[in-house]
Formats: structure tokens, sequence, C-alpha cells
């Protein structure tokens, strides 16, 4: 059930002033909020003064686009103490107290669909595949169907549920435009050890990765921590406020002229790392559009190029060592032949 303020009390006894018939107001609302819902408290700022209800709260909670707030406001899950149900277009006021019930994501319901992967290896516990580059691991806004997991329901009898309707049997995820090899779990068991073994950092991974530029030193490690970018959310940032550890190793494989294969081996485990963790070095991914890698006069790259060459780890259940390679995908290799004719 839902709450409006039209709810409660419609007017504060007499011995309350207008700040404690406030308190009591939210903290009905707090009583009455469903257990899944979020629950926002915002003062609005001097700066603030005047601005649409919407508008303030689009600024405030930018995970939220505007139209899903609007909807919020019309459903009553906005209130301003001690006024009814508000309008988007009303006018904010230094100093008011807002409280926003969010409620969680309707969680569609995910059919199978016929998507394009390789399966290398699967037993009654887990699978390792081969993700082609464009391909969404999970559903997420923008993207609800023809997803990696679409497939996955496809062609694999169970998978594990820990994760969320949304993320079965997914484990850890590669970008879009990544391809490469992925573990799935079948089943909860297999999925948890999994999941300790990868936030132990006991799963060997290694990338391929065409980049702009030789590095020199020609092996190393990045240490750069990795946050969200202030501006754009989309985006990562090496040294960003509020930043988490990260650690990259590279080594040089093959360099050319003005460019690079490296293998590379993310020690931990952030969004975009080795892209953010590359730029940062002064060699972006060829065809990386979002962290500098698309420049002029190089081989055309439609995409970053990088792909997740060699997985290795110990089986979660039968404890056997694993270990797995995938060549790159036909365009990775044709950029690298192309690559290596402008070298000679």
């Amino acid at each position: 059930m839902s709450f409006r303020l039209t709810d409660a009390p419609s007017a504060p006894p007499a011995n309350l002033n207008a700040t404690a018939a406030r308190c009591e107001t939210f903290a009905l609302l707090r009583l009455r909020t469903l257990p899944k819902e979020k629950l926002l408290h915002l003062t609005v700022d001097p700066a603030s003064e005047g601005k649409r209800l919407d508008a303030f709260l689009a600024e405030r909670i930018p995970e939220l686009t505007r139209s899903r707030l609007k909807k919020l406001i019309s459903q009553g899950k906005v209130h301003l103490s001690p006024e009814g149900k508000v309008k988007a277009s009303r006018p904010v006021r230094a100093g008011e107290e807002i409280l926003v019930q969010i409620p969680p994501p309707e969680e569609p319901v995910l059919e199978p669909e016929v998507v394009p992967f390789e399966i290398l290896y699967q037993d009654e516990h887990l699978a390792v595949i081969i993700k082609p580059p464009g391909i969404v691991v999970h559903p997420a806004a923008g993207h609800l169907r023809g997803t990696l997991v679409h497939g996955l329901l496809q062609r694999l009898s169970g998978l594990s549920g820990v994760g969320g309707a949304l993320r079965p049997g997914i484990v850890h995820r590669l970008d879009k435009d990544t391809s490469g090899l992925l573990v799935v779990a079948k089943n909860d068991q297999a999925h948890l050890r999994l999941s300790a073994m990868f936030k132990g950092r006991k799963v060997e991974k290694w990338y391929l990765a065409l980049v702009h530029g030789v590095p020199e030193p020609r092996s190393g490690k990045i240490k750069v921590p990795i946050g969200r970018h202030p501006l754009h959310r989309k985006k990562m940032l090496a040294g960003a406020p509020r930043s988490r550890e990260a650690e990259t190793f590279y080594r040089v494989r093959e360099a050319f002229r003005h460019w690079a294969l490296l293998e590379v081996r993310p020690l931990t485990g952030r969004t975009h790392q080795i892209r953010v963790h590359l730029s940062y070095l002064g060699h972006p991914l060829l065809g990386d559009a979002l962290y500098g890698g698309r420049r002029p006069g190089g081989p055309p790259a439609q995409r970053q190029m990088l792909h997740a060459w060699r997985l290795s780890f110990e089986h979660p259940v039968t404890k056997e060592r694993l270990s797995f390679e995938a060549p790159p995908p036909e365009d990775f290799q044709r950029v690298l032949e192309e690559l290596r004719r402008c070298a000679r």
C-alpha cells in the first residue's frame, strides 16, 4: 500500500508547533514506508530557492530520470510537510524539508532469447563462455532485450539466483564492447564461492589490449585509485573523489611504430579499470571513445580493442585447477594485422 501525506492528521494538535508537526508527519511516513522503499530526506538550500520541485529533485537525485521523478510526484511519493499532494512545477523554498519515497524498480520477467556466444566448458556447477563484442552482459536501462543473460537462459539448464532476477548466473562482467571469457554460476553454492574467490583475488584474468603508443617501461604496475567521474555519470576517473584502490599489471607483448599489443592483468575489479588505467598512463585503448582512444591516423577500430584472453581459477566445488584461453575475435585480429603491416 502507498501512503500519501493526506493520510496523516490534517492539522497538528494545538500544543504542537510547526516543527513538531513536521517531525510527526515525517515520522508517520517512515513508519508506513514499504520495506523495500528507499526514503530520502532533503533540505532545500538557499541557492535552490525558486526552482521547480522536479528540477530540484533532478539535481539532488541524479540517478533518477526527470520522468521517473515526475511520476513519483504524481503518485504522491514526494512530501513537503505540512502540504498534501504537490505538483512538479511548484517552486521550492529555502529551508523546506522534502521526503521522497523511492520504490524499488520493477524487475521485468526475463524470457530466453537466441544470443550468439560460445560455451567453452560446462558442468553441473558452472560454465565458461566467450562473450562476443557488442553484447551487454545483463539487462539494464536501455538494454532490456538481447543481453547475454537472455542467451544463457536459452542455452543453459539452471542458473544461480544469488545475483537477483536480472543477473542469473552472473558472477563478474565485461563491458558491452569488450570480448572474451566469462565464468557463469549454475547454482547458488558455486556463485557464492566464485564471488568470494573474485573478491579474494584468487581468479587470474588476463586481457589482450591494443593501445596507442608503446609504454615505457615495457612492463609495470599502475596503482591509482578509481572513482566515478564527478561530471560524467557514465565515466570513471583515476584519482576521483571517493576513489577506491585499483591496481593493474601490464607488459608489452608486441611493439609497433606508434602502437602496442599488451598483456594486461587487473589485480582489482573496478568498473572500466583497464580502460581508465591505460588512459591515465597515456596509452588509451584503440577505439575507446570514452577514454581518448579515438585518434586520427591509426587503424580503424569500431570498439575498444580489449579482449579477455585467459582465465584461471580453482573449481569452487571439485577444487580442480581450471585454465582457459580464447583467441581474439575477427575484428581484433584484423586491427592487429594492420598494425603489424604498418610496422614493416
